[in-house]
């Protein structure tokens, strides 16, 4: 679960990011920005790296389970394949989703 939680900072983070630094520059009376493109690339980055952390936790979530599923650790884990699954890898996959929107809405400026 921390993964999932420092996945959704840096990708809100990210578009955070682009969103204020380019409504900063529309503010009559603004300097240009000596890097304009700057804040979109480090969006970018930040989703790109928040989506990547997701792909890790879902690697990471899965080789947990199947290391309790282990012949030493099933009896006393609790955990079965049978039995019951946490939310948490749906709730990875769904925001991979909302990573990769964010991501294409920053790359084709659809915000």
């Amino acid at each position: 679960m921390a993964w999932l939680r420092t996945a959704v900072a840096l990708i809100g983070f990210g578009f955070a990011i682009v969103q204020y630094l380019e409504h900063l520059e529309e503010i009559s009376g603004a300097r240009a920005a000596y890097l304009p493109h700057a804040p979109r690339y480090l969006g970018l980055a930040l989703i790109s790296c928040g989506i990547l952390a997701l792909l890790v936790s879902i690697w990471q979530y899965r080789w947990g389970i199947r290391y309790l599923w282990g012949e030493p650790y099933g009896p006393i884990a609790g955990v079965t394949q049978e039995g019951k699954q946490t939310p948490v890898i749906a709730v990875a996959i769904v925001l991979i989703g909302i990573g990769l929107f964010a991501f294409f809405a920053v790359l084709f400026r659809l915000t």
